[in-house]
């Protein structure tokens, strides 16, 4: 269902029999809750001070080559909010490896 570096892609999907509004059956597909990992979980590789109009998916495609594993600076930094993260230039982020 997604692709297998999605954060997602680990989590066992579920599906849930229902009636819609129309009195029709209806089946709703969802997946398992997302925790957190802890911040200090995998391997800082570098510390990064963020720039005036930089973006979150710029700064992982420079360090970790796809700009769609934003979710995985996130993750180091403790960040529900992706974009809390560049809000403020001058603010340093953790870019790390996830621990297998």
């Amino acid at each position: 269902m997604f692709e297998p570096t999605s954060r997602y892609a680990k989590l066992a999907c579920q599906s849930l029999a229902t009636t819609g509004p129309d009195g029709a059956p209806r089946e709703i597909r969802y997946v398992e809750r997302r925790f957190l990992p802890p911040p200090d979980a995998g391997t800082t590789i570098v510390e990064h001070t963020v720039i005036e109009g930089e973006r979150l998916d710029q700064i992982t495609a420079k360090y970790l080559g796809d700009p769609a594993q934003f979710w995985r600076v996130a993750d180091a930094n403790g960040a529900l909010r992706p974009d809390e993260l560049t809000d403020q230039p001058g603010q340093r982020i953790i870019i790390a490896l996830p621990q297998l």
